[in-house]
C-alpha cells in the first residue's frame, strides 16, 4: 500500500500507531477482549512486515527492559493488597462497632419505652391511690429492669423504694424517655408531666443489667466527665460498665472497641440533655451470632467466607512479591553496574567509575554517569573547604561575640554602652569597659590593622593582655604605663606588620576625672553644652616599635557630658558624592540624640552612618562607644 506523498515506513508506523491506540482502549475499557488479543498480534506482525525490522533490532534491548518492567510492575501488588485488606479491616472494624452499638443502643431505648405507661399512670394517679399502683406494677418491672425506683414530685411527694432515696425531682421536667444520668451513675427510664405532678420510672444501668442488655454482645461501658456522686466522692467507671469479651471464634476475630455518642439527662438540669459514650468492646463472631442468633450455621459460613477470603489475599500478595523479586532481580541485572555506583557515591567513594559497555541507552546513561561522578568529586572538595572555613568562621564569630562586654559596669556617675558592626563575620575593632580593683572605671577601644580572622585574633590578645593588667594592677596604674605594657608585649608577640590604634581612659568617680592615653587612635570627643572637645593624640600605634614613651593626658567629665570614641568605619563611609561621613556629622547626630541614653546615642550614630553610606557592601568595622556623665 503506498500513500502519494508519504514514505511507505511513515505510513506504517502511523498505521500501526493508530491500532495501537484502539488496541490500548479497549484493553482498558474490557470491551471485545478477544478481539483486542488478536488485534494485538496482528499489530505485531503488520508492523514487522510493514516498517521492516530495523526498528524493533534497534530498539531491542530498550524494548525488552520496558517490556520487564511492564511485567515486573504488574505482579507488584503489595501496597494495593495491604490497602485493600486496610480497608476490608477498616470497615469490618466500622460495621461491626456500629451494629453494636446499635443493638446495645435500641435496648436501651426498649427499655426506656418500657417505663413510658408506668409513669403515665402514676402522673396521673391520685396521691392516694399510688402505693396500689406500684404493687401492681413492681412485679411486672422488675422482671424487664431490675431495681426500678419511682419518683413522683407534686403537691404530694412520693419515692419508691423509700430506703433508697435519690435527689428530688426537679418541678419544671415536662417529658423525657431515655438514659438518664443521677449523681454520675446511668439509669434508663421516662419522665412525664401531668398538670403540677410529674413522675419518674428508672431503672439502674448496672454492671449486671448491662451485660444482660444484649447478652453475648461483648463489654459495655457508659462514660461521661468526671461523673461525681454528689457528694464529693468519684463514681468508680467499673459501675458504668458490664459484660465482658466472648472468647474469639478463632485467629483472625479480633476485637473491636467502638463508641457512639448517645443523648443523656442530667436529673438536676430538667429538659436539657448532653452526650455519654457508649462504648462496645466486641468480636464479629459475637455481632453474627447475635444477628443471626436463629441462624448460628449461617453465621458460621460468614466467618469461613471471611476467612477464606483473606486467606486468599495473602496467598495472593505472597505470590506477588515472590514474583515481583524474581523480576526485579532480572531487571536489576541489566542496571548493576549503575546501582553499584550510586552506592559508592552514597557512601562517599567519588573515585569509582563504572564499566561502560555497549552503544545502547544504557551505555549512554554509564558515560553520563561517569562525567556526573568526576565533577561531583570537584565540588565535594570545594565544598568541604568552604564548610570548614565557614565553620572555622562561625566559631571565630561566637567566640568574639563573648569576648565583647555583655554589659557596662554599674555607676554612680556615668552611663555606658559599646556597640561594634562587623565588615564581615569577625571585626578587629575592640571596645572594653570595667571596673577596676581600686573602684576607678576603664574604658579602651581599638582598631586593629586589617579585617578578618587574623584582625579579630589580635583584638583578642590586646583584649586578653588589657584586662590582665587593669584587673591585676601591678608596677603601673597609670593610663600611660598601661599602653607602654601593651606595646612592648603586643611587639614581642606578633609579626611586625600586626599593629593597632588604642585609646585608653580610666575614670575616677569621686573626682569626675578622666586619664587617657591615645596611641594612634582617632581622637574620642566630648560634646557639651559649651561646645566639643577632641581628645588629642598622645602617641603611636602600639605594636609597631619595641619601646615608645606613652603620655597621659587628665580631663572633667562632668554631668550632662558626653564621651564618644569611634573607629575609622565611623567618619571614613562615603556617599554617592565621594563625600565622608566625617566627624562634623558624627557630632550633629550625637546632638541630635543627646537627651536620651548612651544606647539611643549609638544607635542613631549607626543610623546615620548607614543611612550615608551608599556602598552595597560595608568597607570596614564600625564601632562606637559612648559615655555619658549623670548626676552622682
Amino acid at each position: 500500500m503506498r500513500i502519494p506523498g508519504v514514505k511507505q515506513k511513515h505510513a506504517a508506523l502511523a498505521i500501526g500507531l493508530a491500532l495501537l491506540v484502539l488496541d490500548i482502549l479497549l484493553l482498558l475499557t474490557g470491551t471485545l477482549p478477544l478481539l483486542a488479543i488478536l488485534l494485538g498480534i496482528g499489530l505485531l506482525g503488520f508492523a514487522f512486515k510493514s516498517a521492516g525490522g530495523n526498528m524493533i533490532r534497534k530498539f531491542r534491548l530498550i524494548w525488552r527492559l520496558r517490556n520487564r518492567l511492564i511485567v515486573t510492575y504488574m505482579f507488584i501488588g503489595v501496597a494495593p493488597v495491604i490497602l485493600i485488606l486496610a480497608l476490608s479491616y477498616v470497615g469490618a472494624w466500622v460495621m461491626v462497632g456500629q451494629v453494636a452499638t446499635y443493638l446495645v443502643g435500641s435496648e436501651l431505648k426498649r427499655r426506656a419505652v418500657a417505663m413510658e405507661n408506668p409513669a403515665r399512670f402514676l402522673s396521673r394517679a391520685k396521691p392516694s391511690e399510688r402505693s396500689a399502683i406500684v404493687e401492681q406494677l413492681i412485679p411486672l418491672l422488675r422482671d424487664r429492669t431490675p431495681g426500678v425506683r419511682i419518683v413522683v414530685s407534686g403537691p404530694v411527694p412520693f419515692q419508691f423504694p423509700p430506703e433508697k432515696p435519690v435527689p428530688p425531682l426537679p418541678p419544671k421536667w415536662d417529658q423525657y424517655t431515655g438514659v438518664l444520668n443521677i449523681q454520675g451513675r446511668y439509669y434508663t427510664g421516662a419522665i412525664l408531666r401531668t398538670g403540677d405532678t410529674t413522675a419518674a420510672v428508672f431503672s439502674p444501668l448496672s454492671p449486671e443489667i448491662l451485660e444482660r442488655l444484649v447478652p453475648g454482645i461483648g463489654e459495655i461501658s457508659l462514660t461521661g466527665a468526671a461523673p461525681s456522686d454528689g457528694r464529693g466522692g468519684k463514681i468508680d467507671p467499673k459501675d458504668n460498665a458490664g459484660g465482658t469479651v466472648p472468647m474469639p471464634y478463632n485467629l483472625v476475630d479480633t476485637e473491636f472497641p467502638w463508641g457512639n455518642p448517645i443523648d443523656v439527662a442530667n436529673w438536676e438540669r430538667p429538659n436539657r440533655t448532653g452526650h455519654a459514650l457508649l462504648s462496645v468492646t466486641t468480636r464479629l463472631s459475637a455481632v453474627l451470632i447475635t444477628v443471626f442468633s436463629d441462624r448460628f450455621d449461617f453465621a458460621q459460613g460468614i466467618l469461613a467466607i471471611f476467612i477464606a477470603i483473606s486467606v486468599l489475599l495473602a496467598v495472593a500478595e505472597l505470590a506477588s512479591v515472590v514474583i515481583g523479586i524474581s523480576m526485579t532481580r532480572a531487571i536489576t541485572g541489566a542496571v548493576h553496574n549503575l546501582y553499584v555506583g550510586t552506592a559508592k557515591i552514597g557512601d562517599g567513594d567519588f573515585s569509582h567509575r563504572i564499566p561502560v559497555r555497549g552503544t545502547d541507552q544504557l551505555a549512554d546513561l554509564g558515560a553520563s554517569f561517569n562525567r556526573m561522578t568526576e565533577h561531583l568529586e570537584r565540588l565535594v572538595v570545594v565544598a568541604k573547604e568552604k564548610e570548614r572555613l565557614q565553620s572555622e568562621l562561625a566559631i571565630a564569630t561566637e567566640v568574639q561575640n563573648q569576648l565583647f562586654p555583655r554589659s557596662a559596669p554599674h555607676a554612680k556617675t556615668i552611663e555606658m554602652v559599646g556597640t561594634c558592626m562587623p565588615a564581615r563575620s569577625v571585626s578587629g575593632d575592640y571596645y572594653d569597659y570595667l571596673r577596676l580593683p581600686n573602684g576607678h572605671l576603664a574604658i579602651a577601644l581599638g582598631d586593629v590593622a586589617g579585617k578578618g580572622i587574623s584582625a579579630a585574633l589580635l583584638m583578642a590578645s590586646i583584649q586578653s593582655i588589657m584586662r590582665t593588667q587593669l584587673l591585676a594592677g601591678g608596677a603601673t596604674n597609670s593610663a600611660a604605663g598601661i599602653v607602654a605594657q601593651l606595646n612592648r608585649q603586643l611587639y614581642a608577640n606578633t609579626a611586625p606588620e600586626k599593629y593597632a590604634t588604642f585609646f585608653l581612659g580610666l575614670y575616677d568617680e569621686a573626682t569626675r576625672i578622666l586619664t587617657y592615653t591615645n596611641a594612634g587612635h582617632l581622637s574620642p570627643l566630648i560634646v557639651s553644652d559649651s561646645g566639643v572637645k577632641e581628645l588629642e593624640v598622645t602617641g603611636t600605634v602600639v605594636g609597631m616599635f619595641p619601646a615608645f614613651p606613652y603620655q597621659e593626658r587628665s580631663i572633667p567629665f562632668e554631668a550632662g557630658d558626653i564621651f564618644v570614641a569611634f573607629s575609622d568605619g565611623v567618619t571614613e563611609p562615603e556617599n554617592a558624592y565621594g563625600e565622608e561621613f566625617g566627624t562634623e556629622r558624627l557630632v550633629d547626630a550625637v546632638r541630635k540624640a543627646q537627651t536620651g541614653s548612651p544606647l539611643d546615642i549609638a544607635s542613631k550614630v549607626m543610623e546615620a552612618v548607614q543611612l550615608w553610606s551608599t556602598s552595597e557592601e560595608q568597607a570596614d568595622d564600625i564601632t562606637v562607644l559612648i559615655a555619658k556623665g549623670i548626676a552622682g
